[in-house]
């Protein structure tokens, strides 16, 4: 308990500081990679993690999604939040019980959306919505170590590409006991300055999206607080697999391979994360 204590202040602490960076591993090889380049923090994704099975995003169920969000936590020592995706279930009691359950795994923060999943209203109302978020933050709230919640407005995920109920489902969600808030698909900088002008929480942006030409510089300078990039990056390496793949079926050749990174690249730095859990576990 004394770890995720330490690593819940620590994770709180960062959205306090200059803004920083949280990346998005989808198994215990890519965390611990994001962990030896120098990342203070990861957060799952369950994007990445899907097509790493094989199955669209949001196929996943409750249960294998706990099982990879332990995987991340016992490869890093990171602080790592999940995406909770939409709570895995409608009612604020289901959203609570997912959260409880979560933390259980060693994460030290999460994100619930309002996505329903449902073409026919693909968000909840606004008023169900809160009490969803609510009954998360009073869930983070029961735990004996610092957690933090994020909530997630999806309309411009969805389709619905309405700043002023994004911003006033955002107001709703700080209200309701959110810690840091987030509305995906935000792709120019006026949005995302109002989004953060509109309330006093850190904001989480989101980038990897085609055609947002945003740095993580210009995101600072708009006062976000912290940057991830969901399954962006598991999206480039299936690019690069993708690419090489084709290369062998249609034309015979293996070009690809001089792009690769080295076996004895990787070797090494896994063997450097090994190296350093025991000088970590050593004695002064």
């Amino acid at each position: 308990m004394d770890r995720l204590n330490k690593l819940g202040s620590a994770f709180q602490e960062l959205h306090q500081g200059p803004p920083f960076l949280i990346p998005n591993p989808w198994d215990a090889g890519t965390a611990r990679l994001l962990e030896l380049l120098g990342f203070s923090a990861l957060a799952t994704t369950g994007a990445g993690y899907a097509f790493s099975q094989g199955v669209p995003d949001f196929a996943v169920g409750r249960s294998k999604m706990m099982n990879y969000i332990r995987q991340v936590v016992s490869a890093t020592n990171l602080p790592v939040s999940a995406d909770l995706e939409n709570g895995f279930g409608d009612s604020p009691e289901a959203v609570a019980d997912t959260l409880l359950e979560a933390a259980a795994t060693g994460i030290v923060g999460g994100s619930i959306e309002d996505a329903t999943y449902r073409p026919d209203q693909p968000v909840y109302a606004m008023e169900l919505a809160a009490e969803r978020i609510r009954a998360a933050a009073e869930a983070a709230k029961s735990l004996s170590f610092p957690f933090t919640l994020t909530a997630r407005a999806e309309n411009y995920l969805v389709g619905r590409a309405d700043l002023a109920d994004t911003i006033r489902r955002l107001q709703l969600y700080q209200d309701a006991g959110a810690d840091v808030l987030f509305a995906p698909g935000l792709r120019n900088a006026e949005d995302i300055e109002t989004v953060v002008r509109s309330v006093d929480r850190p904001v989480n942006v989101i980038m990897g999206f085609h055609g947002v030409q945003l740095t993580f510089s210009d995101l600072a300078a708009l006062g976000v607080t912290r940057v991830s990039v969901g399954g962006s990056l598991a999206r480039a390496a299936l690019g690069a697999f993708l690419s090489a793949a084709r290369e062998i079926r249609d034309q015979g050749s293996f070009e690809y391979a001089a792009r690769a990174v080295s076996s004895a690249e990787i070797n090494g730095l896994f063997g450097e994360y090994g190296e350093r859990l025991k000088d970590a576990a050593s004695p002064d």
